[in-house]
């Protein structure tokens, strides 16, 4: 089990930035692409979120947590969700010693730097749930005794959204804890061609990645993001796209305030890793759409219509008003 690491001293912003960088950079050796998407992720990890992916097998969604984990320098541990899983397989469990005659708390996967749970919408509800509370509390309860979790822990799940049969949709409840949905696509041809250039040229399947910074450094720049003020206009700017989706005609459920939080929170992060002490509008617009669309409800006459809730999030970009200026520092 990990131990749980001191808050240090926050990281000024460029510094953030530059460790930022190359983080990206080296997990760049082994991934081709996704770049827009790495980012995100790792402005996540930053402002303290959980990742969940949603595409379909084969992309290397799973290969960009492993080595995003490397890189950062944190413990990882990777769970295959089946059918048959159990929430203590996922927590841990306590079992019988014979030699002491007692009861010992074997911890489960769960306690890690970055735990991935691969194809979580393979296994049932009852063990997805699981997760809720280390996710929200970072800590975990088994047999009547709470248990913290190491810090930083992040969560990285991974989703199929086309295939539907042995499948089981995630709980809204535990949507709304991920701060991000992210979709990596499809890579273009020269991408494609170069995924197979470089597995021909590492004549291995694994592709290494080195730690650039460790779990210690990983802490200092979350605490060097949570410094970072925000003008009174971009707070507005999230809390009125996140209200505008309460009122949308082809919405049941718009977003809640964690919703807004998390919108604030993220493109604060964003700001940090482009070099800025301030976050801007533009932060706001670029990560609305992964860390809103999740969180909506379609009407079933939308639903029916094939309506997407990225698509609405895009529509109020674009007729929600934005802040025409932003104080900085």
């Amino acid at each position: 089990m990990t131990t749980a690491l001191p808050t240090p001293a926050p990281l000024p912003v460029p510094e953030v930035a530059e460790l930022g960088r190359r983080v990206l950079d080296e997990v760049a050796t082994a991934v081709v692409g996704m770049r827009d998407a790495l980012e995100i992720a790792l402005a996540t990890v930053l402002a303290g979120g959980h990742v969940l992916f949603e595409d379909v097998p084969g992309l290397g969604k799973t290969l960009a947590a492993r080595s995003l984990a490397t890189a950062l320098g944190l413990d990882f541990a990777r769970l295959q969700c089946t059918p048959d899983l159990l929430p203590s397989d996922i927590t841990g469990s306590s079992v019988f010693d014979p030699a002491s005659r007692a009861f010992e708390f074997r911890p489960g996967p769960v306690f890690t730097g970055l735990f991935l749970a691969d194809e979580i919408n393979r296994t049932a509800p009852k063990t997805q749930s699981a997760l809720l509370e280390a996710m929200a509390e970072r800590q975990v309860s088994v047999d009547g005794t709470t248990r913290p979790l190491p810090r930083p822990f992040h969560v990285v799940a991974t989703s199929n959204p086309v295939e539907y049969e042995g499948t089981y949709p995630l709980p809204e409840a535990q949507l709304d804890r991920f701060m991000v949905r992210l979709a990596v696509g499809y890579p273009d041809r020269d991408q494609e061609s170069e995924v197979l250039l470089r597995r021909v040229a590492r004549r291995q399947e694994a592709a290494p990645v080195r730690p650039v910074v460790d779990a210690a450094t990983v802490l200092a720049m979350q605490a060097g993001v949570e410094a970072v003020e925000v003008d009174h206009d971009v707070v507005r700017y999230c809390v009125d796209l996140a209200a505008a989706t309460r009122a949308h005609a082809s919405l049941e459920v718009g977003a809640s305030p964690r919703g807004s939080q998390n919108l604030l929170l993220l493109a604060r992060a964003v700001a940090v890793l482009d070099g800025r002490d301030y976050a801007l509008p533009e932060d706001v617009k670029r990560v609305a759409v992964p860390v809103l669309a999740h969180r909506l409800t379609l009407t079933p006459t939308a639903w029916a219509s094939a309506v997407r809730t990225e698509g609405v999030v895009q529509e109020l970009l674009g007729t929600v008003a934005g802040p025409a200026t932003v104080a900085r520092p």
